[in-house]
């Protein structure tokens, strides 16, 4: 009898310590094929996210070029899985753009992008959530693009784009503007677009601290009468009023083939509140103590705002310097003055950063670090308040 229980046992044991049926890992499989089919595509249209910044949608591709640049939307769901797109720099081997995605306030994705597409999934979880996906370009535009190619979700209702902040900034600048070298803080490196990251810039802060949606227009080198030089030559292929009426200037081309430059920006898609213009850190260096340079700065300043103006019709116009230096800060305030006299225009006003102190460290080539910029931030903050009596809930 007992050899009897003891098959009967054995038997049992070796049932249930058998593998499962070939079945089973099949329906595990037809189940995560089903899943993966439940995904639905979307491309970065205006129906179905926000964008911030310059953008210009093409071929099924939202192309970003500007530091800041770039879209955001909300969805409920389990997934999401991004495809951005490269241009004709992602095969080279050094200044491709830098890419930052978010999910709910958090970096998820900091890439360069190297590669033609590059897909990434930014957030997966067993259970539906309410999510927002921001897709950032860190780096600046003078040197590469970088386009949204596909969004994937598995989501209940589809994808939505965020609303827009009751607020709107826009700023215009150079290199500090753009973050160059932010992410090194070794003065003596030079540029690299892996160690810009224009969300550590005053730019950024500010306007997430006044809850604005923003613009940046920002080019490493450039400025007014003349971008950086390292002689007493004018570089006057470096001006940002030449690029200003554009989607951008770069060295990328949209979709590997259409020069940005080429792109006419359409100044009724972002209508700032306030224009921050913090430019001549490059003029100076062309200008340096010559006090006819210096009066060709303001001169030539003068006729930027009213360029700026034109497309800009109610904004109100604050012009800044300082933060590497404020030898032609005086211009700037006489720039601002005689554009009122000259115009009428008293919508106007003009701000000195302090100028970068060493115990706050240097970045890249002298440049700001996240600390100085925090400082300028605070400043600029506070003034805009005063001037556009902004309230901010705590």
């Amino acid at each position: 009898m007992w050899k009897l229980l003891l098959a009967i046992l054995c038997a049992g044991l070796t049932a249930c310590m058998k593998p499962p049926e070939p079945g089973n890992k099949l329906q595990e499989g037809e189940a995560a094929m089903a899943a993966k089919e439940a995904d639905q595509l979307f491309r970065a249209e205006e129906n179905f996210v926000r964008p911030l910044g310059r953008t210009y949608f093409l071929n099924d591709t939202l192309w970003m070029a500007l530091s800041g640049s770039g879209a955001e939307f909300r969805f409920s769901g389990r997934r999401a899985e991004i495809t951005l797109k490269g241009d004709q720099v992602a095969l080279r081997q050094s200044n491709h753009a830098r890419i930052g995605i978010y999910v709910n306030g958090e970096r998820v994705v900091d890439d360069l992008l190297n590669e033609p597409l590059k897909t990434y999934t930014v957030f997966e979880n067993v259970s539906e959530q309410d999510v927002v996906v921001r897709i950032i370009k860190l780096s600046e535009a003078a040197m590469s693009t970088a386009g949204i190619h596909e969004i994937r979700v598995n989501a209940v209702d589809g994808i939505q784009p965020t609303q827009d902040s009751a607020r709107k900034i826009e700023f215009i600048g150079d290199s500090i503007t753009a973050g160059y070298g932010v992410d090194d803080e070794v003065k003596e490196h030079g540029f690299s677009t892996a160690t810009e990251d224009v969300t550590k810039t005053y730019a950024f802060k500010t306007a997430a601290a006044l809850q604005a949606d923003y613009s940046i227009v920002a080019y490493s080198g450039y400025g007014i009468i003349s971008g950086y030089t390292g002689s007493d030559e004018k570089v006057d292929s470096q001006l940002v009023p030449d690029y200003y009426d554009k989607m951008g200037r770069s060295d990328g081309r949209i979709d590997g083939t259409i020069e940005v430059m080429s792109i006419p920006w359409d100044f009724d898609k972002f209508l700032p509140d306030l224009i921050v213009i913090n430019l001549g850190t490059n003029d100076d260096s062309y200008a340096l103590d010559d006090a006819e340079k210096q009066a060709q700065y303001r001169d030539a300043y003068v006729e930027f705002l009213k360029q700026v103006r034109s497309h800009n019709a109610d904004a109100h116009l604050m012009c800044t310097l300082g933060m590497m230096g404020d030898r032609l800060y005086p211009m700037v305030e006489q720039a601002a003055a005689a554009y009122t006299n000259e115009t009428g225009d008293a919508n106007i006003s003009v701000l000195k950063f302090d100028v970068q102190l060493p115990a706050d460290g240097h970045a890249a080539h002298w440049h700001p670090t996240e600390a100085t910029h925090s400082k300028a931030a605070g400043k600029l903050i506070a003034k805009i308040k005063d001037v556009m009596e902004w309230q901010v809930p705590q």
